[in-house]
């Protein structure tokens, strides 16, 4: 008579007495963050203030058909004039807004002297954005992003 399991042999019910994964645990490991920013992207990582690309793409939409763009850049938290990390001021020249379709691509030839063109199956084809405030420091033209644009500081007429 069979009576439990004390005795050595195989049953095609049983588990498996081998460990499982790579690091030999009985439970599985997750080393991805699912819908986390990638660690090698630190710029892209807005935990400090929710839905920022949302913000981000409501500025992009709106910006274009302002009648009055100084006061919107006011209520945006976009300074005109603003303190520097270094302490230098910094003046708004512009806001540059650009969409780009990529409607094709390139391949070259073995031996790089050629290269194929393939146009895009409109699955593949890509669209981007970019938005981008060019700010003075006195020397040069620095293009800062919407995020590190809203993160200035304004300069009051104190500091002046």
């Amino acid at each position: 008579m069979h009576r439990g399991h004390d005795h050595d042999h195989f049953h095609p019910f049983d588990p498996p007495r081998t460990p499982r994964g790579h690091n030999h645990t009985e439970a599985t490991a997750q080393w991805q963050t699912p819908h986390e920013p990638d660690a090698a992207h630190p710029a892209d990582d807005h935990t400090h203030e929710p839905d920022f690309d949302l913000v981000e793409k409501a500025f992009t939409d709106a910006f274009p058909a302002v009648k009055d763009p100084t006061s919107f850049l006011r209520l945006t938290g976009i300074p005109l004039v603003a303190v520097a990390g270094d302490g230098g001021t910094l003046s708004l020249l512009r806001v540059a807004q650009e969409n780009v379709v990529d409607i094709g691509a390139l391949a070259p030839h073995l031996g790089g002297e050629s290269f194929r063109y393939d146009p895009l199956p409109a699955a593949m084809v890509s669209r981007r954005e970019s938005l981008a405030f060019v700010y003075f420091d006195g020397k040069a033209v620095r293009s800062l992003s919407f995020e590190e644009a809203r993160a200035l500081q304004p300069k009051t007429e104190a500091m002046s």
